[in-house]
């Protein structure tokens, strides 16, 4: 088959977005890429996709699935095709990533302090006090400028009109940028021309940005603040992450055991004696950070580190306590925030989304089951998950049966056929669905977006699931001008 071929065979379905072809012509963001690929072969593209896997083998990019007992060390699959996004396209996607992380922001101080959005009725009462992730030891601690989420990587999908939907809001310890990053200095490897020519906007900057925006946060006015960062230890699931990013930062990587609280202040164990910690980057969950406060099993955390927290001696990224702005339930009610606290229409639309605590929510639900996906309200990683459209009977009736047993513990959202873009699979280019996860850091001067994101594909042919622990992979993802 020659490329020609290639690029004729590729049939995306009719009554999808493809993000490449649209009414069987090139799309104009990805006119240089088709010229590419047009001037290799296939056996070159075979090679590349090969050398792809070899870099990622060779620099060790790997996740950990649990539940896979044939081993838990996995290499990040990558496809060698970037997802191309448009400048303009990419403006409406910054200013309302901007738009609702700060909405979030002011939900988070708000409802750890006067709880006024919940006094005025525009988000239930009932709704927070029965939210797993809201922490009542958080309520009245002062964090610096007034900002929770430092750290945050918000999942868009592209309808079948090509509109960008927010499906999810990561606001605790966000994962897969070193993927993002990975990725690029894999594609300038690949394709080092086409790079150059597109004018794609850089995302290498991130390490330098995260690290300005942590030393920012510092309660010490000194210059050289001591930033760290917390793991949980090896065997997290993104705890390749952790090292890389460190290491990127030039910042200690610890764990629970080498720090220690004394006078409510935190202190790092080092060879030439006790060190003052400023600043930690935490990738631990909350109910582990503190044994005395939270699960007194825990050896991830520090005993006492939330009362130093809450004397202000030392600054967390993210603020303790922001799951509850990251439950599916609360999700809902993002639009509202963003109504009450700017009088503002939200950039970036929700996902249509049914409360299963709301007695005809659920029974229109239950009528559709067949057209809905249905999410536990604090599960992640496509766990906890039922596509209903691939759902059997007897699956649909033991998630109703759970439904109405627990109804706080469900959202359902209409099924969404995500956006396809080109991917290079045994040989052949194929139409694969996708999602995006940009990433965005807050601090005192504002919200920084880096260009791109993580573009995680459902691999799996007809699959939309696109996360890793469930067979999805990545590409790069292009910002061009």
């Amino acid at each position: 088959m020659s490329i020609a071929q290639l690029i004729q065979n590729y049939s995306p379905q009719p009554h999808q977005f493809d993000e490449m072809l649209h009414s069987n012509a090139i799309r104009e963001p990805y006119t240089k890429l088709v010229q590419t690929i047009n001037e290799n072969s296939i056996e070159s593209l075979e090679l590349k996709d090969k050398l792809a896997g070899e870099l990622f083998m060779n620099q060790g990019i790997t996740f950990t699935v649990y539940s896979d007992n044939a081993g838990i060390e996995r290499i990040f699959p990558f496809d060698i095709l970037p997802r191309i996004i448009t400048a303009a396209e990419w403006a409406n996607v910054e200013k309302g990533i901007e738009q609702r992380l700060k909405a979030l922001n002011k939900f988070l101080k708000d409802i750890y302090s006067e709880q006024q959005i919940v006094k005025d009725k525009i988000i239930p009462a009932e709704l927070i006090a029965t939210c797993p992730h809201y922490l009542r030891e958080a309520a009245g601690i002062k964090v610096p400028h007034d900002i929770y989420v430092h750290i945050s990587g918000i999942d868009l999908i592209r309808g079948d009109d090509g509109t960008f939907y927010i499906l999810e809001d990561n606001l605790r310890t966000p994962s897969g940028v070193s993927y993002m990053l990975e990725n690029r200095e894999v594609t300038k490897r690949l394709f080092p021309e086409l790079l150059a020519q597109a004018n794609v906007r850089m995302v290498g900057n991130y390490p330098l940005l995260l690290h300005n925006n942590l030393n920012a946060l510092s309660p010490r006015a000194i210059s050289n603040p001591t930033v760290v960062l917390l793991t949980p230890g090896i065997y997290n699931s993104a705890y390749y992450e952790h090292t890389f990013l460190a290491r990127q930062m030039g910042i200690q990587l610890v764990e629970g055991r080498d720090l220690l609280i004394d006078n409510h202040k935190v202190y790092m164990k080092t060879t030439g004696g006790l060190q003052q910690v400023d600043v930690i980057y935490r990738r631990i969950d909350d109910e582990y950070m503190d044994p005395l406060l939270f699960r007194p099993d825990s050896i991830l955390g520090v005993p006492g580190i939330m009362s130093a927290y809450r004397k202000g001696t030392v600054a967390l990224a993210n603020a303790v306590g922001n799951g509850v702005a990251d439950d599916k339930a609360v999700y809902a009610y993002v639009p509202a925030m963003i109504k009450y606290y700017f009088n503002e229409e939200p950039i970036l639309p929700n996902v249509p989304t049914y409360q299963m605590s709301n007695r005809d929510e659920r029974n229109y639900v239950f009528k559709n089951m067949n057209k809905m996906v249905v999410k536990r309200t604090n599960q992640s990683g496509g766990y906890g998950m039922l596509m209903g459209n691939k759902a059997s009977d007897e699956e649909i009736q033991k998630f109703k049966d759970e439904i109405i047993k627990h109804p706080r513990e469900f959202i359902a959202q209409p099924i969404i056929q995500l956006s396809t873009v080109p991917c290079f699979i045994n040989g052949k280019l194929q139409p694969r669905h996708v999602d995006l996860r940009p990433y965005a850091l807050c601090g005192p001067d504002g919200v920084q977006i880096v260009p791109g994101g993580l573009t995680r594909v459902a691999l799996r042919e007809g699959s939309l699931v696109v996360n890793s622990s469930q067979g999805g992979g990545s590409k790069d993802t292009w910002v061009v001008d």
